[in-house]
């Protein structure tokens, strides 16, 4: 049973591109909504030294990209003629540009699961998050008649889970590219998430699939090559993962 393992930092800064220009003022609108939201957009101009125009605009922006929202300002005396004045405070979309400590939480959950419960009961919290994920749309998976349909459909399924996925056509077959993984910085420290998706996919997918790259190893993306020539196999088949140099099963 391991004891430990490597903790992986957690990247806290701003988006890129925040610390200039237009960036440079949005973050710092964004920061200022963070520390003393709610706040009307007078009181942030005069703050940050803006011109009115310039505090609105990056507040649509904000609300637009759905990392602020609005409320109508409370009343202090009679109200006057006019809109009333609308106060902005950043949602939880706007405050993960900051950075948060969940993978960190998870990293240290999933260690002292490894010290108390041992590989085999990481391996198992893996696989029954994986299910869990896949369930919402796993029949209209596996109603598709050909494994390059089925591997669209899982494409879709996970893209509406935030891993922009697409199924791509290759020489041998379809390669299923997940361009985001809400969970990298964990799979580092815990490659059972990986293997355990791997899984997944090949039990859903109903053939050998095999995992070429990972955004948690450092890859662009996590790639996943389901061949189109080789017959389908059964559920409980396990695929081949790739295994990084230098790694020795555990």
């Amino acid at each position: 049973m391991k004891s430990a393992r490597p903790a992986v930092p957690v990247d806290a800064r701003p988006q890129e591109g925040a610390s200039t220009g237009e960036g440079g003022t949005r973050e710092a609108v964004a920061r200022l909504l963070m520390e003393q939201g709610p706040i009307t957009a007078a009181a942030v101009a005069a703050e940050l030294e803006l011109s009115a125009a310039a505090v609105r605009r990056h507040l649509d922006a904000l609300l637009a990209d759905g990392e602020a929202e609005a409320r109508e300002a409370p009343r202090r005396g009679p109200r006057g003629r006019g809109r009333p004045a609308r106060e902005y405070l950043l949602t939880d979309a706007g405050r993960a540009r900051f950075g948060h400590g969940y993978d960190e939480l998870a990293v240290a959950a999933l260690q002292y699961l490894a010290e108390h419960g041992g590989e085999s009961a990481v391996r198992g919290f893996a696989r029954s998050r994986v299910d869990a994920l896949l369930a919402a749309g796993a029949q209209q998976v596996a109603a598709a008649h050909r494994p390059d349909e089925r591997a669209e459909a899982l494409a879709a399924l996970l893209t509406a889970h935030g891993y922009a996925a697409q199924a791509r056509e290759s020489r041998s077959g379809v390669q299923l590219c997940q361009h985001h993984c809400p969970v990298a910085h964990v799979a580092a420290a815990f490659p059972e998430l990986c293997e355990a998706e791997t899984q997944a996919f090949a039990a859903l997918l109903g053939t050998h699939v095999q995992r070429l790259a990972t955004i948690a190893r450092g890859d662009s993306a996590c790639t996943t090559h389901v061949p189109l020539d080789a017959p389908d196999i059964q559920r409980s088949h396990e695929p081949t993962t790739t295994v990084p140099a230098g790694r020795q099963s555990e």
